[in-house]
């Protein structure tokens, strides 16, 4: 479920959403380091800056889940994306999963807003992937039939990791993970969908994992390990961005 197979024109095509979020990061990251562009100007006008949020520049709640602050930051987040987006895109629709992403990302920034000093400063999409782990979680708890046993062990051991190393690793907004998570969680508890769509949804969706789960069994133990290591470096990079 959580294992890439796809090449990148099947990606793109399968994962919209995810594709165009990710696109956002690269463009945005490039803007801020041509030497001929006006980067710091990025960073004044889009990043999340308390004191300017509460003077009236509204757009700093949503523009910082898009903003880096740095390669690192940005391709880790981007990588998390890659690893957990599409499943989910997959299951809710482009529309729900668009939904789901930036009404966590925003609930992170809210939340932000109103417990850190107003000369608190962020970007990143921390916030908003950490809603993605929140959305899972709430499908663990109550449609536990809807997730293999396998995956269901693999989201429940990266958010245990990320909420420890949250809390360890230094210069992390723990207040955006904290309340994306339980924004995302939330969401997941919202019934807005009817059921014919949820079952037909779902039907793809126990196909397409169907395919890859079988697809995966027959892989090499040494790709097996070479996935472990990569989603290791990913983990140890994305709390060691800032």
């Amino acid at each position: 479920m959580f294992t890439r197979t796809e090449s990148f024109r099947e990606f793109l095509r399968l994962y919209p959403i995810v594709s165009f979020i990710i696109t956002i990061h690269i463009i945005l990251y490039l803007l801020s380091i041509l030497p001929f562009f006006p980067n710091q100007w990025f960073y004044e006008t889009f990043s999340g800056v308390n004191l300017y949020i509460m003077e009236g520049q509204i757009w700093r709640l949503i523009t910082p889940t898009f903003m880096h602050s740095g390669f690192s930051h940005m391709l880790f987040n981007s990588f998390s994306l890659v690893l957990f987006g599409p499943p989910l895109e997959r299951m809710l629709g482009k529309g729900r999963f668009l939904f789901v992403y930036l009404v966590s990302g925003l609930i992170a920034n809210i939340a932000t807003l109103l417990l850190e000093p107003l000369t608190f400063i962020h970007v990143g999409s921390s916030g908003a992937i950490f809603g993605l782990f929140g959305y899972y979680i709430s499908i663990l708890i109550f449609r536990k039939r809807w997730m293999t046993k396998e995956s269901s062990q693999i989201i429940l051991t990266l958010c245990a990791v990320s909420l420890i190393m949250t809390f360890i690793q230094p210069n992390i907004n723990i207040t955006a993970h904290l309340f994306g998570l339980i924004g995302g969680f939330l969401l997941g508890c919202i019934p807005y969908f009817n059921k014919r769509d949820w079952n037909d949804s779902m039907r793809d969706v126990r196909i397409w994992t169907g395919r890859n789960t079988r697809r995966f069994s027959t892989e090499s133990p040494l790709r097996i390990i070479i996935w472990g290591v990569i989603i290791l470096f990913f983990l140890i990079g994305f709390w060691a961005q800032r």
